[in-house]
């Protein structure tokens, strides 16, 4: 590895702030070479340190059909051997479900799945997720509205442009 291990942690927070950084730029802020940085890149992602370059879109200001988010908490039995990792790998499977998180506090597993309607959200939480035989309950938490992802703020408030007047 042609980068130095701080710089390569360097390099993964300005590729998680913006991937769309070009090469010449990261070597540039890293005081590193192009080809030092291409190279690291590469290897990353061939070791699954980075695994993928998503765009972070705000849903809302699209004119498509909204899709609901819930995020569901979820209480289960751990099984020998397994723990948790088996029912996880059961609830990841299905297409509806976005994330699965390893919980501590009151449930085991957060689980953020997108569905048409609440109907829909609610027709998986009671005929998939709560039929598995290692869950022992769920709480259903709608998502109303999104103020910031991923570390993105989605709407910026607009400064007041009014001219401010005192007696």
């Amino acid at each position: 590895m042609k980068v130095e291990r701080d710089k390569q942690r360097e390099l993964l927070h300005i590729l998680e702030e913006n991937s769309r950084r070009s090469a010449e730029t990261i070597a540039t802020m890293l005081d590193t070479t192009v080809e030092d940085v291409r190279e690291t890149i590469t290897k990353l992602e061939k070791e699954k340190v980075i695994i993928k370059y998503p765009a972070i879109v705000n849903w809302e200001k699209v004119d498509a059909d909204d899709l609901v988010t819930a995020m569901i908490d979820v209480k289960v039995t751990p099984k020998r051997e397994v723990g948790f990792d088996d029912i996880a790998e059961r609830i990841y499977r299905f297409p509806e479900v976005q994330s699965v998180y390893l919980m501590s506090g009151a449930y085991d597993l957060s689980v953020v799945i997108e569905g048409k309607t609440m109907r829909q959200v609610a027709q998986f939480v009671s005929e998939k997720l709560s039929a598995l035989d290692s869950v022992i309950s769920t709480t259903t938490h709608f998502i109303l509205k999104k103020y910031k992802h991923d570390g993105v703020i989605l709407e910026q408030p607009e400064d007041d442009k009014r001219m401010v007047v005192t007696p």
